[in-house]
Parts: C-alpha cells; structure tokens; sequence
C-alpha cells in the first residue's frame, strides 16, 4: 500500500513539473511574439509622409549691371510664377526604441525630426535682357534660393507643420494602444505614458 501512494505522490510529481515547463514555455513564446508584432509595426509605419501642402507665389526679378559708370547700365527682368509641391514627413527607422521583453516594455528613447522637402515648379514670363547682361545659370540659381527661402517662411507661418506633428502623435498613440492592450508598459525619455493624450510630452 505504501508503495502505491509512494508512486502516486511521484507520478502526481512529474505531472506537475511537466506542466510547469510547458507553462513557463509557452509563456516565453507569448512574449517572444507580442515583440515580434509591436517590432513589425514600428517597421510598417517606418517612412512615413505625414502631410502635403501646396503654395503658389508670383514676384518679379531684375538686375543691373554698369558699363561704363551708373549712367549706362545693361538690365534684366523677368516676372516669376512658382507653384510648390511641400511635403513633411517623419523618417521613423530613426526612431531609437528598445523592446524589453522580461519586462514587457517598449522604450521610446528619441523622435526624429520631421523632413522638409520643397519642390518647386518655377515658370518665367516677359523675361527681358540687354546684350551685355543675359540670363545665366547664376540668375536662375538665384531665382530658386529667392523661392525657397520665401516658400519655408510660408510653410513656418502656416499650420503645415502642427498636421504633421498632430499625424505623428496618431502614429505613437497606436504604439501605446497596442503595448496597453498585450498588457505591455509604454516609455519615453524614461516617463511612463499612462493616458492620452500625451502630445505636450512627446513633442517639448
């Protein structure tokens, strides 16, 4: 009799260890996967372009060039007509996160800046130049400088910048929808991010 109970008591034993092991495994997969698939949608959203925006601008360009003194000059004109394509985006296969899957948390350590990209369709009318002073490279050169820089103070002045940032933050709350919802924990810059919205923080 006692030898029965001694092999049940055993038997019992190894059963429990057994399905033990297969817990402990199973839970290591569990977690190896919830990586993978938060790892998988980083990468799915890695080049994102966040918005597009389009600006027109008509100015006139001229220049002088003396030849004999301020009393003979040889001049060049033209009238300008730009339309431009602008576009931000966010390069996120630089976004610098760390999956730390023991403690099922996902650290967000740095945002990369957004990309600004301007391209212009510049169009001349009435262009008008003396023998001794005609359109060059340099003029043209000139001419496209002129439109950027006028083009990036529109776009500075214009909401184009808060779409985009406001699309990103679209972008990272469904980071954070994701981790909460696999029971994972959600941190930038060594903060918690506990509740949306949490743009302020992301984006000082």
């Amino acid at each position: 009799m006692r030898r029965v109970i001694v092999g049940f008591v055993v038997c019992l034993a190894l059963v429990l260890v057994y399905r033990s092991c297969q817990w402990s495994e199973n839970t290591r997969e569990g977690v190896t996967s919830e990586s993978a698939l938060i790892a998988s949608q980083i990468e799915q959203v890695s080049k994102l372009v966040v918005t597009e925006g389009h600006f027109s601008e008509v100015f006139s360009y001229a220049d002088s060039r003396e030849l004999f003194g301020p009393f003979f000059t040889a001049d060049k004109r033209a009238l300008v007509v730009v339309n431009a394509r602008v576009t931000v985006s966010y390069d996120l296969s630089e976004l610098s996160y760390r999956i730390d899957s023991l403690n099922k948390t996902l650290y967000i350590e740095d945002i990369p800046e957004p990309e600004i990209r301007i391209d212009p369709d510049i169009e001349y009318y009435d262009v008008s130049a003396d023998y001794f002073n005609p359109f060059e490279a340099e003029d043209y050169n000139k001419v496209k400088s002129r439109v950027i820089a006028s083009i990036s103070k529109k776009v500075q002045m214009s909401t184009l910048e808060s779409n985009a940032r406001n699309r990103l933050l679209s972008e990272l709350a469904d980071f954070y929808v994701l981790t909460r919802s696999l029971g994972w924990t959600l941190v930038y810059q060594d903060q918690k991010l506990e509740s949306l919205p949490f743009g302020e923080l992301l984006l000082d």
